[in-house]
């Protein structure tokens, strides 16, 4: 099965990178979905949105992300987004609570966190 190059970074640090076969985000346009050899595009992420990349290896990457952009060019895909989480380093209690506790920005991203965490908001 064909591959592609994929990075996944937010402002602070590179999440991930390596070898993908599919990349699937959720932009301001809908849910985009990437295989290789896709054509040249540019999506703005959701503020409070999920993305899940399936390694070469058939792994499963899952971030909860907050803005930014999916690049996808002849070279690959990169998602830049101003803040993400892998969804094994989010705090599902913590996130709960700022679901309870916090303002509406605080709020989405909560619940994208648990999202990308796999647990219902």
């Amino acid at each position: 099965m064909a591959n592609m190059s994929v990075q996944l970074v937010a402002v602070e640090r590179r999440l991930w990178s390596g070898e993908a076969t599919s990349v699937v985000a959720q932009t301001t346009e809908g849910v985009l979905g990437v295989l290789p050899g896709h054509e040249p595009v540019l999506g703005q992420l959701v503020e409070g949105g999920v993305v899940k990349i399936t390694t070469a290896d058939n792994d499963t990457v899952t971030a909860a992300v907050h803005g930014g952009f999916l690049s996808v060019t002849a070279d690959g895909v990169s998602v830049l987004a101003e803040s993400a989480e892998l969804a094994e380093e989010i705090d599902v209690t913590q996130a709960r609570q700022d679901v309870e506790a916090g303002d509406d920005t605080e709020r989405a991203r909560a619940q994208s966190r648990l999202r990308a965490a796999g647990h219902t908001v």
